[in-house]
């Protein structure tokens, strides 16, 4: 007997025992790969068709879709035809400016002068129509600061036309510098209406892949040069999509946020100090919870045509049992007068009003709808509905549970359906938003914006003390169930978290005299993760995070948390082992003293930065008489590099290096980039057109030498090389 796999292959049956027996265990996927690549070479088997069809290809059309949301009256008989129009087109491109607000103050006018100047010029089929359109940006105007601009062409029309090369060039190398963020505009709306603030303790239920939580972040950090007080917490179930929100975090190199891997609908309650009860600690509420929950995705069909093919209606009703679960569970864990935000990228009432019913009859008058159309001025939609009919696999519909037949009483429940109507103005469900896609050249998208203000019926007020024993007769405890079997975490076991002890980690003293840090400086916010042998990657964390992560490490599984600050660089010529890294420079610069300090004009900057051959960095002597001065009696090793333009106001800070004769930027390739082109300098080495053969391009030496030496500062096998060049210094 043989067993089909997901990875379109077949196993023995005894192969299959095996696995059912090894399927609760810790599993290392990589292992597990390479023994199913052995396998397959002494056992081929023929691999079945590949049935999928590519996007192209695929029919645009489903009858019972279009059946359904005709019947629930999603938008207006007159609207019909331009609903249907919009989603059958592919989605425009949307991206918004990210960092310091120095930094985006002048992405943004680059953006503008360069970028937009050069697209207006042209013009470019789209889809199906028949002539060429001009590509206008638009700026969206209900995202604070302008910072999100639309483009009405989608990701592939960016990627493959020539005269949009440098545009594309210019989101792929911004997106990965952290400059950047392309995301879907709708999908940025649940946290502009959380208003999320520096010292607020915000929880992501359901984070992966993590562009939500990259704009939680975001506005966390919004005072800048401060250290937030506040966290991110970003969760997820699915242990392998944890390690998206890694790689989003990395990007915006913030020491206030840890990823956890939960189940959402189940999160532990945890524990935090209590600063009015010293010793004893107090359960972790959050000041703001986002609860984007998974769903159908029909409204997301412009960017994933294949819902089309797969579309029915019991993907609605089979998901609104968990989406409530994970919102009530959100609702339990967010603070009295916080905020929590429901949102879907669905157009079904089901997982949308229903829910938000269910939680409103549940929770009485704890907690309410907010109305938060004046936190988004321009943006069109349409109000919540009040009104839909729950409906069976077979496309029957029904205005109340009598009239479901028993055998679809466990598809459609009783609390899929509407308030009734004397009951409306006590649930305000028109204060939920829909976003539709021809509202405004969209994808489609669902917000309810929650305001906790009591506790929940079932809570307990941890303020209030236990009643004093009285003569009247105890009542007999209740018989406690037999405790639950803890559920195993899955996925790949984590190191641990081990933070410094204090100022006499063995690593701390050298660091903190190489590198003059401030007395104020807390040296238990540092962290790494082995508790033997050598410490390779130190990291940085809040307090808060620190606090979090050290109660409550035994009851989540934490994936991820910390900036990496400083990084081994065994040398011996340097006093200190360790230099510092790009990723956490913004969070640690502030403690750092003036003789590790250097600020440098613009010119010798550029100098630095154009310098892109690790082997062969800049000599002092090219450098101005100012640079030269600043540097004269630095001791070799890591630094930190300053330039400040006072008539534009940008501010920047990188990582230097200090050799024996030489200065260089310790940056990777797309930092590189983004600095020169805040500096308004040279950086069409980079700016390649992949449309052009290579003997169209003219050579340059100094392309050559970047391709073969890579800049990054996270590949071990390269990373040294300048290093060792400067420290020995035979020359």
């Amino acid at each position: 007997m043989l067993f089909y796999l997901r990875s379109r292959r077949y196993i023995s049956l005894g192969e299959h025992i095996r696995r059912m027996g090894r399927r609760n265990r810790n599993v290392n996927k990589f292992a597990q790969r390479k023994r199913e690549r052995k396998e397959q070479e002494k056992n081929p088997q023929e691999k079945p068709a590949d049935t999928r069809k590519h996007y192209e290809d695929i029919v645009r059309e489903n009858a019972v879709f279009e059946e359904y949301y005709k019947a629930q009256k999603v938008c207006p008989d007159d609207e019909w035809d331009d609903f249907m129009k919009a989603i059958k087109k592919d989605l425009p491109t949307a991206f918004r400016i990210t960092g310091s607000k120095c930094e985006t103050d002048a992405l943004l006018n680059i953006v503008k002068s360069q970028y937009f100047s050069d697209i207006l010029n042209h013009k470019l089929k789209l889809d199906d129509e028949k002539e060429e359109e001009e590509i206008k940006p638009v700026n969206l105007p209900w995202y604070p600061g302008g910072l999100v601009w639309q483009l009405p062409v989608s990701r592939t029309h960016i990627r493959r036309n020539e005269p949009l090369y440098r545009l594309h060039n210019f989101l792929v190398a911004e997106t990965e510098a952290g400059g950047v963020s392309r995301q879907e505009a709708v999908s940025m709306i649940p946290p502009v209406v959380l208003q999320v603030q520096p010292h607020h303790k915000v929880l992501d239920m359901c984070a992966a892949p993590g562009s939500k939580t990259a704009q939680l972040i975001e506005f966390l950090h919004s005072e800048e040069d401060k250290m937030p007080t506040g966290f991110v917490m970003a969760n997820d179930v699915d242990n392998s999509r944890c390690y998206m929100l890694v790689h989003q975090a990395k990007r915006l190199n913030s020491p206030c946020i840890i990823i956890t891997n939960h189940d959402s609908a189940v999160l532990p309650s945890l524990v935090v100090s209590d600063v009015e009860n010293p010793g004893a600690t107090k359960p972790l509420k959050f000041d703001r919870v986002l609860c984007d929950v998974p769903c159908s995705g029909d409204a997301t069909l412009r960017k994933n045509p294949d819902i089309w093919t797969k579309w029915s209606t019991g993907n609605g009703n089979n998901l609104h049992g968990i989406q409530y679960r994970i919102l009530r569970r959100g609702v339990e864990l967010l603070a009295v007068g916080g905020r929590l935000v429901y949102s879907t990228c669905s157009f079904n009432p089901v997982e949308n009003e229903a829910v938000v019913h269910r939680l409103l009859q549940e929770t009485g008058t704890s907690v309410t709808l907010v109305d938060v159309q004046d936190l988004l001025p321009g943006l069109k939609f349409h109000k919540g509905m009040t009104h839909w009919r729950p409906a069976s696999k077979d496309m029957v519909f029904y205005n109340s549970y009598d009239e479901v037949p028993e055998k679809w009483q466990t598809v459609v429940r009783p609390q899929m359906f509407p308030p009734n109507t004397e009951d409306l103005d006590k649930y305000n469900l028109d204060r939920c938003i829909r976003i539709l896609p021809h509202h405004q050249d969209t994808g489609g998208f669902f917000v309810a914006v929650f305001e906790k203000t009591a506790l929940l019926p079932w809570e307990k007020d941890p303020s209030k003390k236990p009643d004093v024993a009285t003569d009247e007769p105890a009542e007999e405890p209740e018989k406690k169930e037999p405790p639950k079997k803890r559920r195993r975490m899955g996925g790949y076991r984590e190191d641990p978290f081990v933070f410094f002890s204090g100022e006499n980690e063995d690593v701390f003293p050298s660091i903190k005299e190489f590198y003059d840090l401030d007395t104020k400086f807390d040296p238990t916010c540092l962290l790494t993760r082995c508790h033997v042998g050598k410490k390779k990657n130190i990291y940085l964390v809040s307090p808060m995070v620190k606090e979090v992560v050290q109660r409550n490490e035994n009851s989540i599984k934490i994936i991820n948390t910390g900036v990496k600050t400083f990084v081994r660089c065994d040398n011996k010529n340097m006093k200190c082992p360790f230099r510092l890294s790009q990723e956490g420079l913004q969070s640690i610069a502030q403690y750092i003293g003036p003789k590790r300090r250097v600020t440098i004009l613009k010119e010798d900057l550029i100098q630095i930065l154009q310098c892109d051959n690790p082997s062969k960095p800049s000599e002092l002597k090219l450098f101005t008489e100012h640079t030269q001065n600043m540097v004269k009696d630095f001791a070799t090793g890591s630094c930190v590099l300053e330039y400040k333009d006072t008539s534009s106001g940008l501010s920047l800070r990188l990582v230097g290096w200090r050799g024996v004769h030489s200065l260089r930027a310790y940056t990777a390739a797309p930092d590189t980039v983004h600095y020169l082109r805040l500096l308004g300098a040279d950086y069409s080495k980079y700016d390649v057109n992949k449309f052009k053969k290579a003997s169209e391009v003219p050579k340059d030496d100094s392309i050559e030498a970047s391709e073969s030496a890579s800049t990054s500062e996270n590949d071990p096998n390269k990373t040294n090389a300048m290093e060792t060049e400067e420290g020995m210094n035979v020359t």
